[in-house]
């Protein structure tokens, strides 16, 4: 009787150990913490279940899963390049997302086959000095090549994920011939001296160091929300008749094709896309929501007041490895 009732109490336990285990995610996440984690602890509060995020660069957590495989302890992965999450389809590591789980978003920010959903998107704008006029000339991101802006234009080095990124739309939206020349004469502009973050960009506009930088939006935002008198203005590029339009790249998420906890994990994913979350990147991000009806933050252009390129987010990563190719036969620093 006795070794009954601790075979039962074993039972019991063993059970109990894999609900608790059952309850807490595992992410790998390509953001910086400060992106997500107001996200994740306002799941965590909403549904008791646990997330653990390990964080680094997005494209070394792809190539960590790809190797682990089905050894991985991952649930999801979180990127910050719609490019990444691509090729995290291309190499089959994601699990297909009902399509009633995700439809909430658009297409065009979503895999085809919905192995990955995008859940914030960010504009490639230009910071500019509102004290040095020399760069007032620029209405496009192709005249970032122009000679007159020697030594005055800010760059992320080109490994920068956002920066691929871009460079894809841009070649999507244009040919190899135009992109090099471009790649060419900003390589000229800036020499050697690039930026390892975009915030520094915005800093060394701000400080009169450089005149004018490319970056993701939402930088110039949060800076400007600490320094309300920076003397730097946001223009949006390409906006002419005939221009592509503003640059955009989402971050998203995918459920790990070898996840135990598929139930949680999609729990994870609704609450991402649902409006409480969508509202959370807006308002504490300074992002664009991917969902229809919640808005940018109240300082953010609307997405309907000017041009977004015509390229479908599937493309950043379809389109990778040729624009690598160009940044490195240009030797961009």
């Amino acid at each position: 009787m006795k070794r009954a009732i601790i075979a039962l109490f074993a039972l019991w336990m063993a059970a109990f150990s894999s609900q608790l285990f059952a309850e807490e995610l595992i992410v790998y996440s390509g953001r910086s913490d400060k992106f997500i984690k107001p996200v994740i602890k306002a799941f965590t509060k909403e549904t008791g279940i646990k997330v653990v995020l390990h964080t680094g660069s997005s494209t070394a957590l792809l190539n960590k899963l790809n190797l682990e495989a089905e050894r991985t302890k991952a649930d999801l992965y979180i990127s910050n390049d719609a490019g990444n999450l691509q090729k995290g389809t291309e190499f089959k590591l994601f699990q297909p997302m009902d399509d009633k789980m995700v439809k909430v978003i658009p297409a065009n920010f979503r895999a085809k086959d919905n192995s990955w959903v995008g859940l914030s998107a960010r504009a490639r704008v230009l910071v500019v000095s509102t004290k040095d006029k020399s760069a007032d000339f620029v209405k496009s991101v192709f005249d970032l090549a122009d000679p007159r802006l020697k030594g005055k234009l800010g760059i992320t080095h080109s490994s920068n994920e956002s920066y691929i990124a871009g460079v894809t739309v841009y070649l999507r939206a244009n040919n190899e011939k135009v992109i090099k020349s471009w790649l060419n004469g900003m390589k000229t502009n800036v020499g050697s001296s690039v930026f390892n973050k975009h915030s520094k960009i915005v800093k060394a506009v701000a400080n009169g160091r450089k005149s004018i930088g490319l970056v993701n939006h939402y930088y110039i935002y949060r800076h400007l929300a600490k320094h309300p008198d920076a003397p730097i203005k946001v223009v949006l590029p390409d906006q002419r008749k005939d221009d592509m339009g503003v640059a955009w790249n989402v971050a998203g998420v995918a459920i790990v094709k070898h996840s135990s906890k598929k139930k949680a994990a999609q729990q994870l994913v609704e609450f991402m896309v649902s409006e409480a979350g969508q509202k959370l990147f807006a308002e504490v991000n300074q992002e664009y929501p991917t969902r229809p009806g919640v808005p940018a933050a109240e300082k953010v252009p609307t997405r309907a007041s000017y041009k977004v390129a015509d390229v479908p987010m599937t493309d950043l990563g379809e389109y990778r490895s040729a624009t690598l190719d160009i940044i490195e036969a240009v030797g961009m620093p």
